[in-house]
């Protein structure tokens, strides 16, 4: 096949292919004679049907064959031989549409390359982890949030009325139309106000109740309520109030250590402590890994392919659109605007993620089937009852595979790079750490 370069400007390329009608045709021939063999057609034994016969037959389903395989190979003959990759799938089509048989076939491929990578010396990066220690001052801080979680509830005294947030002991029984419904009713139920755990509006009637009263609340179901027969009906609840009890912190002791599995106090301590400075350390790698992309994008410049930055602009509009505008689902909205903010953002996305999929490649890193399959058992997690169906959806799925490999791929990679840097380790308080989340976030 004839190739001739038509477009070379910065990454776009275009090139006009053409495959002779002879060399075509003796494609055909080819593949029905490697097909012969095994042709059985009536009047002819098996192997012996004649090639034009088996061409008048099948030439026009082989014909298609033979030209999809030569540009195929052409195609990839020319990648091989100019060392490029194309960003997206190139754009092939046949130029001369009144094409018959016999006439040459004439084909236009154009695509963006790549751009090359330029060499890093990653033993010249420097960066600075930050590190910090759980202090006592944090850890009993976790305790007390621990104790006030597990928090138990302690009778007001009598006349004492209730607040939001106390527990309410109540016999209650629901009527509609001044009828009592099914599963309407209870005793000695205790309810803590604040919870919203019943029917919107019961909780805030109770609010400065005391013991001993009787209290009608009046309430009116939900029009999507799961009981039909009592979606968006009124109802009221004949309440009897029997105590009202204040939330009281548990006691920091060894019977709370029990509560969240550790033997003793002493052993909660060192397991909060243990949990603190995990949570510590990764939100100092989160830094570190914003520092280390600054710095590679800073150190590494070369043209990006139009396309890819025109398409993760495009994205990025979209996705910090919703994040303005939450109460919008789907996407049957106004088109969004692309801005030059979103545009200088796809640049600095693409480029980093070139240069991770060239310095992952030249280091080998690969996710492997264990990793793929913690990522989906840690995402089906998010849909209970629903695991199997999550599964199946990510095996038939190849695009959610690759969205779900693509961050496990860059932290491996972000590893690689960091081991073979400069680390050096700074010493800095919780406090510190909180307020250099902030100013990444910010930015």
């Amino acid at each position: 096949m004839q190739v001739t370069e038509t477009l070379n400007e910065g990454l776009k390329r275009s090139y006009k292919m053409t495959l002779s009608a002879k060399d075509l045709d003796a494609k055909v021939m080819d593949k029905l004679k490697e097909a012969q063999p095994d042709v059985e057609m009536k009047g002819f034994r098996k192997g012996k049907v004649p090639l034009a016969l088996l061409k008048k037959q099948f030439g026009d389903r082989v014909l298609g064959e033979a030209m999809q395989e030569t540009v195929d190979d052409a195609m990839k003959a020319h990648f091989e031989e100019k060392k490029e990759r194309p960003a997206f799938e190139p754009d092939v089509k046949m130029t001369n549409k009144d094409w018959k048989e016999g006439d040459d076939v004439e084909v236009e491929m154009s695509y963006e390359a790549l751009p090359p990578i330029p060499e890093i010396d990653l033993k010249t990066i420097k960066l600075e982890r930050l590190v910090v220690k759980a202090d006592d001052a944090a850890v009993d801080e976790a305790l007390a949030n621990l104790a006030e979680s597990a928090q138990d509830f302690k009778d007001r005294k009598a006349g004492v009325k209730s607040k939001d947030g106390d527990q309410v002991v109540i016999d209650f029984v629901g009527k509609v139309d001044g009828e009592a419904f099914e599963g309407g009713s209870a005793e000695d139920y205790p309810l803590v106000l604040g919870s919203n755990s019943f029917i919107p509006g019961f909780e805030e009637q109770l609010v400065g109740v005391k013991a001993e009263e009787e209290k009608a609340v009046t309430v009116t179901f939900p029009e999507e309520y799961q009981a039909e027969h009592l979606a968006g009906k009124e109802a009221v609840f004949d309440c009897t109030i029997k105590a009202v009890r204040k939330p009281v912190a548990a006691k920091i002791d060894d019977e709370l250590a029990q509560k969240y599995g550790a033997e003793d106090l002493a052993g909660l301590k060192a397991q909060i402590s243990e949990r603190l400075e995990a949570e510590y350390a990764g939100a100092s790698r989160a830094i570190l890994k914003r520092n280390l992309l600054d710095v590679l994008d800073e150190k590494i410049s070369f043209d990006l392919p139009p396309t890819m930055v025109e398409t993760e602009a495009k994205q990025i509009a979209h996705q910090l659109w919703h994040e303005d505008n939450p109460e919008v689902q789907g996407h049957d909205h106004p088109e969004v605007e692309v801005t030059d903010e979103h545009t200088k953002l796809a640049g600095r996305r693409v480029r980093l993620g070139l240069v991770l999929a060239e310095l992952g490649q030249k280091a080998n890193v690969e996710v492997t089937d264990a990793e793929m399959t913690q990522a989906v058992m840690n995402q089906a997690r998010q849909y209970p009852g629903h695991e199997r169906e999550f599964f199946e959806y990510v095996q038939k799925n190849p695009q959610m595979r690759q969205q779900m490999r693509a961050p496990i791929f860059e932290d491996k990679v972000i590893d690689f790079v960091v081991e073979l840097a400069e680390v050096s380790e700074k010493e800095i308080s919780k406090d510190d750490l909180e307020k250099a989340i902030e100013a990444m976030n910010d930015e």
